[in-house]
């Protein structure tokens, strides 16, 4: 739990229900994480950086809408397949309204007044855990970051029904390609300041992003499952802060020598 002190700076503390995810491959993820982290430092931070810098917020922000407005048909098939048609027809509604009003997705009109519909965060991952699907081991690969097993799976299939679906242009390289470039320089400049948190501001970076990763994720289905309130953007928006920490839960203690028992009496409070 946030202290009064941190609740009084309005800093968001990484929590989360514990659902914990295996790291058995932790050596192998560490060094993973070590070597992204100075392609990260030298080659795409400062990219990203510069294109957060010289290309005006206007046309990052039409950007960032047009490439989200592109996963509307996911998020609505996603939302019909846990069985949440209201969300699926609100989906529904925003994409079009987004695609005709908003000039091709470009300009989000549907979260603006009358229409008043938020961009909701959807995936075959969530579907998988909101069906109780566990994570599976954390892995942290090169390009794709932190994730786990059964975020993998769902992302793989995520990445699939557009090109299945639709076909052209989402099967060819000029879209593909631009698209991937632009998405990927959209969500690092996003959150180049939450990295900042985890990486620079921690003790130890690597169980910092995992811990962040893990608990955001869980963030995710427990808001499906109706076990919290609201209705997060989940991946798709960086928090205004992070006090990075790393759960107990999440990284293996050694397992303390038992401590022999007291004869003395316990006084009551």
């Amino acid at each position: 739990m946030p202290s009064a002190e941190e609740a009084a700076h309005g800093d968001i503390v990484i929590t989360g229900r514990r659902e914990p995810a295996g790291d058995p491959l932790r050596a192998v993820n560490a060094e993973s994480f070590a070597v992204t982290q100075k392609v990260d430092d030298t080659v795409i931070g400062p990219v990203a950086r510069t294109y957060k810098k010289t290309v005006p917020s206007p046309i990052r922000k039409g950007i960032h809408n047009f490439l989200y407005n592109i996963r509307e048909p996911i998020v609505f098939l996603n939302f019909l397949l846990q069985l949440k048609p209201g969300k699926a027809a609100e989906t529904v509604g925003r994409f079009v309204i987004n695609t005709t009003v908003g000039a091709a997705g470009f300009v989000d009109m549907a979260k603006r007044k009358p229409f008043h519909l938020p961009r909701r965060s959807n995936g075959f991952a969530n579907t998988l855990g909101f069906y109780g699907v566990k994570n599976g081991p954390f892995l942290f690969l090169p390009l794709v970051g932190p994730t786990t097993v059964r975020d993998l799976l769902g992302g793989a299939v995520d990445r699939l029904v557009l090109p299945v679906g639709v076909g052209s242009p989402f099967t060819s390289l000029s879209y593909s390609v631009p698209a991937g470039v632009l998405g990927a320089l959209d969500h690092r400049s996003e959150f180049d300041q939450t990295l900042k948190d985890l990486h620079d501001n921690s003790p130890d970076p690597y169980a910092a992003t995992r811990a962040f990763y893990l608990n955001r994720r869980q963030a995710e289905i427990d808001q499906l499952r109706g076990r919290v309130e609201g209705d997060p953007a989940g991946m798709s928006g960086p928090p205004p802060s992070v006090n990075p920490f790393v759960p107990e839960y999440l990284e293996p203690k050694p397992t303390p020598d038992p401590q022999p028992e007291s004869s003395e009496p316990v006084e009551g409070n």
